[in-house]
């Protein structure tokens, strides 16, 4: 069984995170507002990334990486912009090691 970590774009310009064993169904639901919370007052919800993990362990520890994330540092991510994820880790005013760049 294969599951999933995924974020999501809110009407209001937010981004939510979260983490399924089905993506297709847990996206009908966010659009359908019955999974409550953060993203039924946030309709309509459009997927931008996505995922697939090994086991629900492993989504819930990439859900909860990326929930710590800043906004530049998921987005660098979504692009596939790792040299940029990595500088957003270190921080701004450090310079990266060659071999991280």
């Amino acid at each position: 069984m294969a599951f999933y970590v995924y974020i999501l774009h809110c009407s209001d310009g937010s981004y939510y995170t979260g983490h399924t064993d089905n993506l297709e169904m847990r996206m009908a639901k966010h659009q359908r507002g019955e999974c409550g919370g953060y993203t039924s007052t946030r309709l309509p919800v459009q997927l931008l990334w996505s995922q697939e993990c090994s086991t629900r362990e492993e989504a819930l520890a990439a859900e909860q990486q990326v929930k710590g994330w800043n906004r530049k540092k998921k987005e660098a991510m979504m692009r596939g912009d790792w040299k940029i994820v990595r500088q957003i880790a270190w921080g701004t005013n450090t310079p990266l090691p060659e071999e991280l760049l």
